[in-house]
């Protein structure tokens, strides 16, 4: 493989090869540094088998980094939580400190924390490399905890095989509560998992997993990076969901928050050792402007390794199937991307880019490949970063997929600007196919981001306060009718027409009503917001119901066809009529958006043959009307030298069709 098939096809970067080989071979000199006399990278990280707390043949052993440090001691349950020179470390040099204690002085369970001193001060800290901490639900405050069980879990199942284009399931553990509570790992894995695996995704995207203080950050305000969230339940139970997945042939990849840390000094890593920039960058620069939290510097070999280290411990520990990386945008730029449109190439090469932060992306790509060659990485990256989903051996960054975020943007812009009569099929197939022929791609028609308190859904700015008394079967409403037939057309259209795979957050695939909401002191610290209400899809009075069938039989299409292997190739896009249709492979995607017209013995020039409806959003089942027979045989006729499809098409619907 060869860097030079970059600009070879993309013309457009042929202007910025000085750069584009610069920051390839800054990746590979800081790999080769760090892999010093190992054969591979993955040999050669492993701090987290070096640092926090590890039992061992003759006790325990604590070590901790924090060179501002003039003395540290370990407090907790086991001392009284007091200053005790019988658990004072020894500096080891180079900034590293050691304590050793007989296996007696450790029990399984108990709280603790380190006692830095530096010149100065002194704080109590969480270990940086700690496993396990819990929050006292009195004081909310959190510590580390001694986690030794006495039977560690013994996995059951492999790790599926490559997902070469992921169906993804996002999720969120606390909030799959039916409840107004939290859920725990055991009920995601009894409750939610087979629900997941009756609609067919075969990858579940997990949040909020490392732990994180504030239950309403949903996860992206992470203060231990190596522990588990404990509000969710036991590292165990996590393993045992994980393997429960892998069981049934879905790979699990984790919500990795590496783009910033949480400014809490109690809990995480900012003031650590008193020093300000341990890991994150000095003065303004080291705190986020936006989410107010502590920026890592990636230019410093011990957030390199921190972070790496993170990486191959989440998928050693938990036999994980990747990552998606939360935030890349941020990592990438100087600015962060903020208030930017990244219209031109220059933007991307511009000086404003923090180099760094690009290396260290590539390395973690590197890194996870190694450790599981069947491993994906999904990269969160509004800018369009060049090379951010290319090949790392050809000069990339290195990620397998990048999320599609325009397309949702676009059917929110779409649904709250135009009239239903006003959707343009041409702009909307161009903005759903817009993409870079060198990348592959996820697309969603809406993810977390669009249900969050302050936003709608799109079941809900397409119904609203009709969600509330019409989604009866029994109540006749046009406002629902219509919000329901648009939202089975959005997601169709957003997956068939999808690069390389597909999104769909948790519950909004029957049409989960309202937004969500953390608790949180603006609403009475109520977790009516933060759950899902499942028996609503379960219910067959109600609409909901239809549109869960038909996200199952919509995912089962682009599982049994293997929907991706070639791209959507148009052949309608009659923009008076609005009507799209598109093949890919020997299926072919049919779309009236038109609000009121249907269109009898409407022609479409396709292959020869015979075409059979496999999936028609009209469908009772689906809560449609039902004006089409599902059982139909339609055969193209022969008209000057052209083979053309003849069919009915009802307003505000869509069909697919395969050719027999």
């Amino acid at each position: 493989m060869d860097i030079n098939e970059i600009w070879e096809r993309d013309t457009y970067l042929k202007p910025y090869k000085p750069v584009i080989w610069r920051r390839h071979q800054m990746r590979l000199d800081k790999a080769s540094q760090i892999r010093g006399s190992h054969h591979l990278l993955a040999h050669a990280i492993n701090n987290h088998l070096y640092y926090g707390l590890h039992k061992t043949e003759n006790g325990w052993v604590c070590r901790e980094w924090a060179p501002n440090a003039v003395a540290m001691y370990l407090t907790g349950e086991c001392n009284s939580w007091k200053k005790d020179s019988r658990y004072a470390f020894i500096p080891l040099g180079s900034g590293n400190w050691e304590l050793t204690l007989p296996p007696e002085a450790l029990q399984h369970g108990q709280l603790y924390k380190w006692l830095i001193e530096w010149p100065g001060g002194s704080g109590e800290r969480l270990p940086a490399y700690a496993r396990r901490c819990v929050q006292d639900p009195e004081t909310k405050i959190f510590s580390a905890q001694v986690w030794d069980p006495a039977k560690p879990y013994r996995w059951k199942f492999n790790n599926p095989p490559r997902v070469e284009h992921p169906l993804i399931y996002e999720a969120h553990i606390g909030m799959s509560a039916q409840e107004p509570e939290i859920a725990d790992f055991d009920w995601f894995r009894e409750r939610v998992l087979p629900r997941i695996a009756r609609l067919g995704y075969n990858t579940i995207q997990l949040m909020a997993i490392q732990e994180h203080p504030y239950y309403g950050s949903f996860g992206y305000q992470v203060s231990n990076f190596f522990a588990a969230s404990s509000r969710f339940g036991t590292p165990e139970s996590f393993k045992k969901l994980i393997d429960q997945a892998h069981a049934q042939g879905i790979a699990v990849i984790m919500d990795l928050v590496h783009s910033h840390a949480v400014k809490n000094e109690i809990e995480g890593l900012s003031r650590f050792d008193g020093t300000y920039d341990l890991y994150f960058h000095a003065g303004p620069r080291g705190e986020h402007p936006l989410w107010s939290s502590r920026c890592f510097d990636y230019g410093k070999d011990a957030v390199i390794h921190f972070l790496l280290s993170n990486i191959k411990y989440w998928m050693e520990e938990f036999h994980l199937d990747g990552f998606r990386f939360d935030g890349v945008t941020s990592m990438m730029y100087h600015d962060h991307g903020l208030g930017r449109d990244f219209t031109q190439y220059g933007h991307y090469f511009d000086g404003n880019q923090d180099e760094d932060a690009i290396t260290y992306l590539g390395l973690a790509n590197r890194l996870i490949h190694e450790c599981n060659p069947d491993a994906i990485t999904v990269a969160e990256d509004v800018s369009g970063m060049p090379t951010l989903a290319y090949p790392g051996e050809m000069g990339g960054i290195g990620f397998d997929f990048r999320m599609s975020m325009g397309v949702a943007d676009h059917w929110i812009k779409w649904i709250k600007e135009l009239r239903d009569e006003d959707w343009h099929v041409g702009d909307i197939f161009y903005q759903l196919t817009n993409k870079r022929k060198d990348e592959h791609t996820i697309s969603y028609a809406e993810c977390h981001d669009q249900a969050m308190v302050g936003d709608k859904t799109i079941i809900f700015r397409l119904i609203d306060k009709e969600m509330y008394t019409s989604m009866s079967k029994d109540i006749p409403s046009l406002v629902v009718d219509r919000g329901i037939a648009l939202h089975k057309i959005i997601r169709l259209l957003s997956m068939s027409a999808a690069g390389d795979g597909y999104l769909n957050f948790m519950g909004n695939e029957f049409g989960h009503p309202e937004w969500i909401d953390f608790p949180r002191e603006g609403n009475g610290w109520s977790y009516h917001y933060a759950r899902r209400q499942w028996p609503l899809a379960d219910n067959p009075l109600l609409r909901y119901q239809g549109l869960d069938f038909f996200d199952r039989d919509m995912i089962g299409i682009a599982k049994a066809h293997n929907l991706y292997i070639s791209a959507p190739l148009p052949v309608v896009q009659d923009i008076g009529s609005q009507v799209l249709a598109f093949e890919r492979g020997r299926l072919l995607f049919v779309f009236n958006l038109s609000p009121d017209r249907s269109y009898t013995g409407y022609g479409l020039e396709v292959r020869p043959g015979k075409y059979r409806c496999i999936l028609d959003t009209d469908d009772p089942l689906y809560g449609g009307f039902g004006r089409n027979d599902r059982q139909s045989v339609h055969f193209t006729l022969e008209q000057r030298g052209t083979n053309v499809l003849f069919l009915y098409l009802p307003a505000r619907t869509a069909m697919v069709f395969i050719a027999e």
